[in-house]
């Protein structure tokens, strides 16, 4: 598989030409920066968390994201409701699983919901994903302990596992499928000064994965997006309050050559 700069950049023009509309069930802390973010690349965003309209709303979206970064047992099934509704039309769904492992309530949470349907991406932090599997998490809250680069295998064993894609972010971040690995050298260190940017990667996913019907490449395109926004942000911001608003900017802003001038991918 081929993953080039054209391909991140026809992604991101078919999401500015399509503007598909992303149900959004995610965390209070995050809402704003998600959807400023979605706006910023052309998607629409919908936060949608009421148990009344869960399934609705999941029915006209082009993209469902499921996130559980602040919990409680209404927004729970809006989620495994929203979640039945998008299996059956066939809608992608991307699960980012906030702080699995770090309580047992988050763990719960996280296995009930992916026992309840199925999901297309799981987005999370390594410590997130190596609780999914079961094993035992180094959390702090919803911080990781662990470095990606070396769980890859974690990673692989959940995709094959939940027959799903695992993108693990870290300082490189790991997209597989349980067979091929595809790691991004993208990002900054900044980008874990701003809370937030896990869920907002999250929710691009969703976007990215609205116009590509390849779940790992849009997971991929999606993941280098924000990693060369990151980098961007970072020369042009003074900290994690300039960075904040710099990134949305990048995101906005993004050339084909800042992605072909700044693309670092393996893949293996």
């Amino acid at each position: 598989m081929q993953i080039s700069p054209q391909g991140v950049w026809s992604d991101i023009q078919a999401i500015k030409k399509n503007s598909p509309l992303i149900h959004n069930i995610t965390n209070y802390v995050v809402m704003e920066q998600t959807a400023n973010s979605l706006l910023a690349i052309g998607a629409s965003p919908v936060m949608a968390h009421a148990v009344e309209e869960a399934q609705d709303m999941a029915t006209i979206a082009n993209s469902l994201v499921l996130n559980i970064g602040t919990l409680s047992s209404a927004w729970i099934e809006a989620m495994l409701l929203a979640l039945k509704t998008a299996n059956s039309k066939s809608i992608p769904i991307v699960f980012d699983p906030v702080g699995s492992g770090a309580t047992p309530y988050r763990m719960k949470t996280a296995n009930s919901i992916l026992s309840h349907g199925a999901v297309t991406v799981i987005r999370g932090n390594t410590s997130e994903i190596v609780s999914l599997n079961g094993n035992q998490s180094l959390s702090r809250g919803v911080d990781s302990l662990l470095n990606a680069s070396d769980y890859q295998e974690q990673a692989k064993m959940l995709a094959i596992q939940k027959k799903c894609i695992v993108w693990m972010s870290g300082k490189t971040d790991v997209v597989t499928n349980g067979q091929m690995l595809i790691l991004i050298h993208n990002g900054h260190s900044l980008m874990e000064k701003v809370t937030g940017m896990g869920c907002t990667a999250t929710a691009i996913t969703g976007a990215f994965l609205a116009v590509n019907q390849n779940p790992l490449l849009g997971s991929a395109h999606a993941a280098i997006l924000m990693g060369i926004a990151g980098e961007i942000a970072a020369k042009k911001g003074n900290g994690p309050g300039s960075f904040k608003l710099a990134f949305i900017d990048a995101l906005y802003n993004i050339s084909l050559n800042e992605i072909k001038e700044r693309m670092r991918v393996d893949v293996l």
